[in-house]
């Protein structure tokens, strides 16, 4: 069974380093909202157009204060390439021995064409200004995602600054 943190649980802290190699921790974006995106590869078409949606709709979640990390398991080289390639807007976290991936409950078993793998199972996680996990997608279908998850914020963040 996935160790998947859980909606109210505390998001899990990570370090890990972004596609200019610096290190990103959980820990300093405290008061933000985070969107934690895990997605299987660089350059594949439906990572490709989950990142491009992500960062067609990222002033609008930089206006609800929030923060877009996508992760995967490639290195940064190939993220900075990513990036450029597509002109992405937002901050890719280089994953490459899947720690962050398995702390997150999302590095699982997978089947494809008959043969079993181990990999990422495409998975979006909302963490709230507190650390905590606000809400989660998981096994997530790349179409609309990015909308939806824009959607969900603006709800969670019009319900946190009514009752404050």
């Amino acid at each position: 069974m996935s160790n998947m943190p859980q909606v109210g649980q505390p998001a899990p802290e990570f370090s890990i380093p972004d596609e200019h190699e610096t290190p990103v921790s959980l820990g300093d974006f405290s008061g933000q909202w985070i969107i934690l995106y895990f997605y299987p590869k660089d350059n594949t078409p439906g990572c490709t157009t989950e990142a491009k949606d992500f960062s067609e709709l990222n002033q609008e979640f930089s206006a609800l204060g929030a923060k877009i990390f996508g992760v995967s398991p490639d290195s940064s080289q190939s993220h900075c390439k990513f990036i450029a390639k597509h002109n992405l807007t937002i901050t890719l976290l280089s994953d490459p021995e899947h720690d962050l991936a398995e702390t997150y409950g999302i590095w699982q078993l997978k089947k494809f064409m008959g043969k079993e793998y181990m990999g990422v199972v495409r998975s979006t996680f909302l963490i709230d200004p507190d650390g905590n996990i606000a809400y989660t997608w998981t096994n997530v279908k790349v179409k609309d995602h990015a909308q939806q998850v824009l959607t969900k914020l603006q709800e969670l963040a019009a319900i946190a600054s009514a009752s404050s």
